[in-house]
């Protein structure tokens, strides 16, 4: 019994390298993470014109005539860990861009020992 609606889309859920070539045709290599595809670029840069990194949504995340690859695996690590990490906001009197809520700087935990007394 299948009477359910069809879905509207179907992607397959890879990251694509393209690598372009001058000399050559354009190759699409599909990658099952970030890392395989930054290990692709890296393993193809210096053999190609540019290599781009493709995402799930069909976005150009990165390319090799604009950046490095390994600038870009940086950043991409901390953007990542980041996004990973949930930290409520706290404005920190003294300015400490080192004092969130569960983990506060010195003053700030002298001012809440000094608020309990």
């Amino acid at each position: 019994m299948g009477g359910g609606l069809e879905p509207t889309e179907k992607y397959d859920g890879t990251i694509r390298v393209r690598l372009l070539d001058d000399a050559a045709e354009t190759t699409e290599i599909r990658c099952a993470s970030y890392h395989d595809a930054i290990d692709v670029v890296k393993d193809h840069q210096c053999s190609v014109t540019a290599a781009k990194i493709i995402d799930r949504d069909d976005d150009v995340v990165f390319t090799s005539a604009e950046m490095d690859i390994d600038d870009w695996a940086r950043e991409w690590e901390h953007a990542k860990r980041s996004l990973s990490v949930a930290v409520d906001a706290y404005d920190c009197p003294y300015d400490n861009i080192a004092c969130f809520t569960d983990d506060l700087c010195v003053h700030c935990k002298m001012d809440a020992v000094q608020a309990q007394y």
